[in-house]
């Protein structure tokens, strides 16, 4: 028995240890990707050297901004806003529609009192003033209609 837990911990620890490395190696190859296309590329042949130009940094619109200082981005994407974020939660490009439909109320109440249980506690730890809410409407009705 003792055995057994002996060689079960050291599974756990190579199996985790594994796991670890390996997610680190795979962010830092997404963190150095742009530097290590970034400008040039070569072809087979030196004599024909092709320049491809790295793809330009996303630009957060005026309208997404509240959604990045907010740290909504964490959890959701707002694509008609081209606000790229977590795949976590939903896109938020129709819930300035979709809200009061899923919810039971209208955007501007769901985010004074959310009526979702994940949504509760991330606001509830950092509530939204009066100014953010409106700012966060504006910006979702901007995004509906796209």
């Amino acid at each position: 028995m003792k055995n057994a837990i002996i060689i079960f911990c050291v599974f756990a620890l190579v199996g985790f240890g594994g796991g670890y490395l390996f997610s680190q190696s795979g962010s830092q190859e997404q963190a150095t990707a742009p530097d290590n296309a970034a400008t040039e590329q070569t072809t087979q042949d030196p004599e024909q050297e092709e320049k491809v130009d790295a793809p330009a940094p996303t630009a957060v619109t005026a309208e997404g901004e509240i959604f990045q200082q907010k740290g909504c981005i964490a959890c959701h994407s707002i694509e008609n806003l081209g606000v790229k974020g977590g795949v976590t939660g939903p896109d938020l490009s129709k819930a300035y529609v979709n809200v009061e439909g899923k919810h039971g109320k209208p955007i501007n109440e769901f985010l004074k009192q959310p009526t979702s249980a994940v949504m509760s506690t991330v606001i509830g730890g950092n509530p939204l003033t009066d100014d953010e809410i409106n700012k966060i409407v504006e910006s979702l009705k901007i995004a509906s209609e796209k």
